[in-house]
């Protein structure tokens, strides 16, 4: 691989020195942990999420800087006390896509993204996990976590053939939840068949490359927008929708 000569753009190298600045002189920076600071990177995570939903560019610009912002100060808290540096995590990343995508730094022949994503799993299995469901974080929202565990799966051939019986299953599935309700089982055992049926519509999603986090999100946003609708009708003639 060609190295680039470039250094760190005086941008960034500011940046990063101001992060510092702020966790030596700020009270409330200087005494943030991994831990305080986790659900900031959460809220952080879905705020970039939400702008690229709202096809929104100048709002993503604003916050994958505060995502970026977040990996800047854990790089050092962890500098702090000799885990690692910002450097060590730049460095990591690099060597880990360089060796992830040997089809790009190598001499590797792929026909299509579909090999990338098994070559992918396969170099993943080599660099020490025993299963090829492990690294899914378990923090994932469940709906996501289902899904991506569903494509591990079957890039390792569990999986249905074809679709028909993905379907057969939602309705089985649906059956049961029936039959529990109608039986009056406890709470547990019908929260449970609930569960079975929302699994296996992520496999039905999964078939039609529908990511199932992504379609429950839109549909609540437009029931949101239709909801205020209501709300702004109501208020204009004066009608009460409250209970």
């Amino acid at each position: 691989m060609k190295k680039s000569n470039t250094t760190l753009p005086d941008e960034f190298t500011e940046f990063v020195e101001i992060v510092k600045r702020l966790r030596n002189d700020c009270p409330w920076d200087r005494i943030q942990t991994h831990l305080s600071l986790r659900r900031c990177l959460l809220e952080e995570t879905y705020e970039v999420l939400e702008a690229i939903d709202n096809n929104d560019p100048d709002e993503l610009k604003k916050e994958l800087g505060d995502l970026l912002l977040q990996v800047v100060f854990h790089s050092n808290i962890a500098e702090e006390v000799n885990e690692f540096t910002l450097k060590d995590v730049i460095e990591s990343e690099t060597l880990k896509l360089i060796n992830r995508h040997p089809h790009v730094f190598g001499d590797v022949k792929v026909k299509d993204s579909d090999e990338v994503k098994r070559n992918w799993e396969n170099l993943k299995k080599n660099e020490g996990r025993k299963s090829v469901i492990d690294g899914i974080p378990e923090q994932l929202p469940a709906l996501l976590k289902a899904y991506r565990i569903q494509e591990k799966a079957s890039k390792v051939g569990f999986d249905w053939k074809d679709e028909e019986p993905v379907f057969d299953k939602i309705r089985e599935e649906l059956e049961e939840l029936k039959i529990n309700v109608s039986m009056n089982k406890s709470h547990k055992e019908i929260e449970d068949e609930f569960g079975d049926v929302l699994f296996s519509i992520v496999n039905f999603a999964r078939f039609h490359k529908i990511n199932p986090e992504d379609a429950l999100r839109r549909t609540v946003s437009k029931f949101k927008e239709r909801f205020s609708s209501i709300e702004k009708f109501a208020d204009e003639n004066k009608l009460a929708i409250e209970t």
